[in-house]
């Protein structure tokens, strides 16, 4: 798996919309001609989903940025604006989205799992929209809707039968080069292995597993030492654990305190991984020098590899039998409906909310029309009551959008 990353960064930038037009129809025999601006696209949409043929983050590692197509503006004859192209971002199996202070927003598991990673903007609407009895010629439109624009962070967990669990160089690299068509970085010094490796494991009569390589445990991985948490979560949708201890001599630790350690570093990461299927086997049996009285197996010479095989599918086929089949875990975070009003420390106060700042994204808030719709539209949204339970007094200045004025309280 080479230039394998399941770490990254994203920036995903939703589209932004098309502005509606002012327009007015003219035509010969008509003396007065009515709005007829078309409204603005909205922008396209970045989803993020899980394909089953992408392997790792490594799209991401040198370029970030991913943004969807923008919507065009309106024309005059009620022509809308196109609506911008959605970006679809392929990402792996397993992966997980959190934003900048750790929060966990989605999981994809399974491919096909897709989450809206940046929402496109509205369109404005064109004049043609704002035509009423009160107001037969509106010379004003809607502003577009910016699109979204956030900064993600994606982490991978393999989705794998089979996980080899060891200290480094306790032979999981031979062992999967061995058992399937994996060929991983292999030498007889500790840290080969600094990427997980995923091979696949097929028999005669069409059974296949997915069993992954773990970069080497040391102790004290479950609190981080040595990049515990980047190799452990690897570990964490396995099915199955092979523990593997060498049975050659590793820092004069026996194949029982071995055995021990790596156990109570995976319980230490995460109590659960107690309860999953495992076995605990014996590498190196051909330069053995330690006593071992359980399983053994020698990646180099064959001995006890065709056993082994046939005991990780029976507890591979137990386990897909008793496991829930994986669902897509996504937290929810919907955008606040309503208004909110807040005070700056610089006195200023600012209404948030899509819905207000929509409210004054007009052309040309000069004209009188324009104003009389956006005072309409504040006060059907009851920012002014908003405000003065917020403590605004005549003269204090007022932030909705990128439009700004002073205060003067209903009389």
């Amino acid at each position: 798996m080479t230039g394998f990353v399941d770490e990254c960064n994203l920036h995903a930038k939703g589209g932004d919309g098309g502005a509606g037009c002012v327009s007015f129809r003219r035509e010969a025999h008509v003396a007065r001609g009515g709005p007829d601006g078309g409204d603005g696209g909205s922008g396209g949409n970045v989803w993020l989903v899980a394909d089953r043929n992408v392997s790792s983050l490594l799209a991401f590692k040198d370029f970030p940025f991913r943004r969807a197509g923008d919507g065009t503006h309106g024309q005059g004859k009620k022509k809308h604006g196109r609506t911008g192209d959605d970006l679809i971002v392929k990402v792996p199996e397993g992966t997980v989205i959190k934003d900048f202070d750790g929060e966990l927003l989605a999981d994809l598991v399974t491919a096909g799992d897709r989450w809206l990673a940046a929402g496109g903007g509205h369109g404005g609407r064109g004049n043609a929209r704002f035509l009423s009895n009160k107001r037969r010629a509106p010379a004003f439109a809607e502003q577009a809707e910016i699109g979204e624009e956030k900064w993600l962070r994606l982490e991978l967990k393999l989705m794998a039968d089979v996980a080899l669990v060891g200290f480094p160089n306790a032979g999981k690299s031979t062992l999967i080069s061995r058992i399937s068509a994996a060929k991983p970085k292999v030498a007889s010094y500790p840290f080969t292995t600094l990427t997980p490796h995923l091979g696949v494991v097929r028999r005669n009569d069409d059974f296949e597993m997915v069993v992954a390589d773990i970069p080497g445990l040391i102790e004290g991985a479950a609190s981080g030492k040595g990049l515990g948490h980047q190799f452990l979560r690897h570990v964490e949708r396995a099915r199955v654990l092979l523990i593997l201890v060498d049975l050659a001599d590793v820092e004069g630790k026996s194949p029982s305190t071995q055995e021990e350690i790596l156990i109570s570093e995976l319980g230490d990461y995460d109590a659960t991984l107690l309860d999953r299927p495992r076995m605990v086997i014996g590498t190196k049996s051909d330069v053995a020098t330690l006593p071992w009285a359980g399983p053994t197996i020698s990646a180099v010479t064959g001995q006890g590899i065709d056993t082994l095989v046939g005991d990780l599918r029976q507890l591979v086929e137990q386990a897909r039998v008793t496991d829930e089949e994986p669902t897509q875990y996504v937290v929810h975070k919907p955008i606040p409906e309503g208004i909110q009003v807040i005070r700056h420390d610089d006195g200023t106060f600012e209404v948030l909310g899509r819905q207000a700042i929509r409210a004054v994204a007009l052309s040309d808030l000069t004209d009188i029309d324009a104003m009389n719709h956006a005072q309409e539209r504040l006060q059907q949204l009851r920012v002014p009551r908003a405000l003065a339970r917020a403590g605004a007094t005549a003269g204090d200045v007022v932030i909705i959008g990128s439009f700004q004025f002073e205060y003067e309280p209903d009389t």
